[in-house]
């Protein structure tokens, strides 16, 4: 074999496993709070801590009406914290729906390790205890960008009202090969979210919503979930939507009011 072609392999070799260590800090882009930061908004809202076990605290914030139809579980993308994703609580509140925001390990005042297994299993355990309150056919699961991998799974092992998917992938593995095409992936990612295997396992109606001019995860990535099961599945797609603009449009906002007209 040519020497060059081992320099090849040395190299990528070499940046395997630079990017099994670095991961983290590629994928997650956390806000980091102190822990007596005040939150401030002008609607009512309590904010709460799910303590999952020794080190590991959740920080939520819980938007509340005074009659809600429903609570709307909204899992964030992966950056920021829940101070700054609070903004997007009064695009449901205004239809008298309850939110809660949720920050993952190592976001905002959440703490604990992170691991795809440990996220997982503390929103598991948050959606235990929402129900101790809601119903569960009062309540949706909502997941934006990378926390749509999180719903999913979150919604294939329970039976919420409703799952919502704002701009999602078809697995976390397919976005990062995308990017780092000369990297074994596969073998070096920690995290793949794997939201096509865990959907056919949605029992309840899910709805899509994806602009169609979106460059970080395309549409495709939306259309290849619908195919999954065309009859339980509706894509709903915003003409013109990048990734990080969907709230801006009209459409958007039309798509969410009618979802959440039911009784």
């Amino acid at each position: 074999m040519p020497p060059f072609i081992w320099y090849i392999i040395a190299g990528i070799a070499a940046l395997s496993i630079i990017a099994y260590f670095i991961q983290e800090r590629l994928i997650f882009k956390p806000e980091k709070l102190k822990q007596d930061f005040a939150f401030k908004y002008d609607v009512p809202f309590r904010e709460y801590f799910f303590d999952i076990e020794p080190g590991v605290r959740i920080n939520a914030l819980h938007f509340h009406r005074e009659k809600p139809k429903g609570l709307i579980l909204y899992f964030h993308g992966n950056t920021r914290s829940i101070k700054g994703w609070a903004r997007y609580a009064k695009d449901f509140y205004r239809f008298d729906y309850d939110v809660i925001l949720v920050d993952y390990r190592g976001f905002g005042k959440s703490t604990g390790k992170r691991s795809e297994k440990d996220m997982l299993s503390d929103m598991q355990f948050i959606y235990e205890k929402l129900k101790e309150e809601y119903s569960e056919n009062h309540l949706i699961v909502y997941g934006r960008s990378m926390g749509s991998g999180f719903a999913t799974k979150l919604a294939s092992d329970n039976s919420p009202r409703y799952l919502i998917l704002d701009a999602p992938y078809f697995n976390f593995l397919r976005v990062i090969e995308r990017f780092l095409p000369m990297l074994p992936v596969r073998i070096v990612l920690r995290f793949h979210l794997r939201t096509d295997l865990w959907l056919p396992k949605v029992k309840c109606h899910t709805y899509i919503i994806h602009g169609t001019k979106d460059m970080l995860i395309p549409i495709r990535h939306s259309e290849a979930l619908q195919k999954i099961n065309p009859r339980t599945i509706t894509l709903i797609r915003i003409h013109g939507g990048g990734h990080n603009n969907l709230p801006s449009f009209d459409e958007y906002h039309n798509f969410i009011r009618d979802i959440l007209k039911f009784e």
